[in-house]
């Protein structure tokens, strides 16, 4: 579970770099991240499933639509949450 949180953390700090809204303090395996408003983060949501890289879920925490992130997968490494990080910035500055 530790590399699990870690690639979490990974995740958070990759998208906070990238300007967008990481929400929740991640100490555990989930990071919970906004695009802007409620219907930006949607979109966004929806273009990362389309695109295949990655899936992330979408959710509403304290009235906020926000992106869910969950590092479960024993096989998932660094390389893996970078190339989604890539993605995920991609697509959401292209929405």
């Amino acid at each position: 579970m530790d590399r699990c949180c870690s690639l979490a953390r990974r995740f958070a700090d990759g998208l906070t770099a990238a300007g967008f809204d990481v929400v929740n303090d991640v100490t555990l395996n989930q990071v919970l991240v906004g695009f802007g408003d409620d219907s930006r983060t949607d979109r966004v949501v929806q273009a990362v499933q389309d695109d295949g890289t990655c899936w992330m879920g979408a959710t509403t925490w304290r009235g906020r639509r926000l992106m869910r992130i969950s590092v479960s997968g024993h096989s998932t490494t660094e390389a893996d949450v970078d190339r989604s990080i890539a993605a995920t910035v991609r697509l959401a500055r292209a929405s």
